[in-house]
């Protein structure tokens, strides 16, 4: 199953070792880049940029002014049906640790397992709500599985062993933290247990999970719209 992105679409990422002054001058060349779009701009080139700048007031502690342009930026995207730059969106309003970063969160974990978007990246949203979960809670076991099942099934070859290895940490490192796993015979146990061989079982638990995070009537897209988005 594939979804068509617009290459153009790809958002600039700050790497975590910039230096604050290195940030600065980044978030001054987007913010005047945003300035210089005339009325008529393609808003799919002023969410970019307005994505830009969110990303980099992250960087420099101006969480509350990310957190409305990451915002407008999402909803552009999810209008445009650009999805892998919708999850993007989601990613920087979780790390603006706002009071509904978590929604964001959900949102962007959402997109990001029902659309085929980059498997890094949803890969990275899973971690954060591994991260966000309790040890002895299953939401990180699902979170944790479904990671490791969109690794095996959307990771290019040059890209799969590596995220394989990555997925499988990761679920070795939940299954300890949850239920002192430490050997194949008692991994084998556990995922028996917690019927994760059977992504028909494990991805409508982890919608439950999604669910448990924002209510039914607070999202902030129609998910059986965008569902009937997806290809036949």
């Amino acid at each position: 199953m594939t979804v068509k992105q617009n290459p153009d679409a790809e958002i600039d990422i700050i790497e975590p070792d910039q230096s604050v002054a290195e940030i600065q001058k980044y978030l001054q060349e987007k913010q005047e880049a945003y300035a210089a779009l005339d009325d008529n701009a393609d808003p799919l080139v002023r969410a970019r940029l307005q994505l830009d700048v969110a990303e980099a007031l992250v960087g420099v502690d101006r969480a509350d002014e990310a957190w409305e342009k990451a915002r407008s930026a999402m909803q552009v995207f999810i209008n445009n049906e650009q999805w892998q730059a919708a999850v993007e969106s989601c990613d920087v309003l979780y790390q603006t640790a706002q009071p509904a970063s978590l929604t964001a969160l959900a949102h962007g974990i959402w997109l990001a397992v029902t659309y085929p978007v980059e498997p890094q990246l949803s890969i990275n949203l899973l971690g954060y709500l591994i991260d966000e979960t309790p040890a002895a809670a299953d939401g990180a076991a699902i979170a944790a599985i479904t990671a490791h099942y969109i690794a095996d099934i959307r990771a290019a070859e040059d890209q799969h062993e590596s995220l394989i290895f990555l997925t499988q940490q990761m679920l070795a490192n939940v299954a300890e933290a949850h239920s002192s796993v430490n050997d194949q015979a008692a991994m084998d146990a556990w995922m028996e247990r917690l019927q994760l061989r059977d992504p028909a079982i494990f991805l409508p638990r982890l919608s439950l999970v999604l669910g448990a995070i924002v209510p039914a009537d607070k999202w902030w897209f129609d998910r059986d719209v965008l569902r009937e988005k997806l290809p036949g």
